[in-house]
């Protein structure tokens, strides 16, 4: 939320580029509510919450605190008990402990996530 658009799209494809074919990708991003009106609020959580059920793992951008980034990985591995590995340029200290608990595991950067994925799900 609030990421400008080609940075939020820009570790998204690099992502897909590197995991298609090996993977059912669901990119959040594939809808458009950039609209923000309050009737779509509803929408945009119920879909979210759809791609955390369908999805095996996630792939999670921690480069700030996010609500709805931490709720979706609490719901993901506190109720689904699905991995989340996330990327993070923070360091542990400034990580919320809340991401530390809930998050598989927490690396470095998109490539060392990726990498990690290709190696423990292949």
């Amino acid at each position: 939320m609030d990421a400008e658009a080609a940075a939020a799209k820009d570790w998204r494809t690099r992502a897909k580029e590197r995991l298609a074919g090996r993977f059912i990708l669901l990119d959040p991003l594939r809808r458009n509510f950039r609209d923000r009106e309050i009737d779509s609020a509803n929408e945009i959580v119920e879909f979210d919450l759809q791609d955390v059920r369908d999805a095996d793992l996630l792939l999670v951008n921690y480069c700030k605190p996010s609500l709805g980034t931490a709720m979706e990985v609490f719901y993901a591995s506190h109720d689904l008990g699905k991995f989340v590995i996330a990327f993070s340029p923070l360091s542990y200290a400034d990580c919320s402990p809340w991401m530390i608990r809930f998050c598989t595991k927490i690396l470095p950067d998109l490539e060392s996530a990726l990498t990690y994925i290709e190696r423990h799900f292949p």
